[in-house]
């Protein structure tokens, strides 16, 4: 009758298909705010969000279908496996809100009720502990030096009695010649010292190097002379 479904892997009732997609839909749906609130960069994608939430939806769906069929599950396996995915996940925890949502409609879709809101809540709030009290964050801010120099002269030594009076710690990162050979171009990362300031950097430089242009990248300005 309608109020029960017949197929090879069992019997479940209009009332589990309801209970198991509405389940997955609200825990979805509180992934998808928690992903939201947590995000730091200028990457935020609403696509991505309703994504998480369609996805907790059809896997839930997807193991109703299978139930406990393996050639079901395999035959399943074998139809999903022509999707492509052509965007690239841009960050490493965007992936992470792939596996619970996905977790969660595996639940939701097994049956497992109280094991989904639990661990769903769980997770949840775990994130958002993390995000609040801003945990594993390396507070390491990093300059990049960019000096040119006239080729034909070792300034090497120069530079790095400057750096070593600015920074506590710098690496050379690459040496290049431009404008036809006339100038060397060097990277450094640096490390700046507490007090130091890039502006007094960039002029400290400029008088060891003739006066060449010398660049002072970091992750919020840049000081150029």
């Amino acid at each position: 009758m309608f109020s029960e479904l017949q197929d090879l892997s069992g019997t479940f009732s209009v009332a589990d298909i309801v209970l198991s997609l509405v389940i997955s839909f609200a825990l979805s749906m509180m992934v998808g705010y928690v992903y939201r609130a947590t995000h730091r960069n200028v990457s935020y994608s609403q696509s991505y969000v309703q994504t998480l939430v369609i996805i907790g939806v059809i896997v839930a769906m997807i193991l109703l279908v299978v139930g406990s069929n393996l050639a079901r599950a395999f035959s399943l396996v074998g139809a999903l496996s022509v999707v492509r995915f052509r965007n690239a996940i841009k960050e490493t925890r965007d992936v992470g809100f792939i596996f619970l949502v996905m977790g969660l409609g595996m639940a939701c879709g097994a049956r497992f009720y109280a094991l989904a809101v639990i661990a769903g809540i769980t997770i949840c709030v775990i994130i958002l502990v993390m995000h609040k009290f801003n945990m594993f964050q390396l507070n390491v801010q990093r300059q990049v030096v960019k000096v040119q120099v006239p080729a034909g002269e070792d300034y090497t030594q120069r530079i790095q009695d400057v750096l070593i009076d600015f920074t506590t710690e710098f690496e050379l990162v690459s040496t290049e010649s431009i404008r036809g050979g006339a100038l060397s171009e060097v990277f450094y990362t640096v490390r700046m010292k507490k007090g130091r300031q890039p502006g007094a950097l960039v002029a400290a430089l400029t008088e060891r190097t003739m006066g060449q242009r010398v660049t002072v990248l970091t992750g919020y300005d840049q000081t150029d002379l």
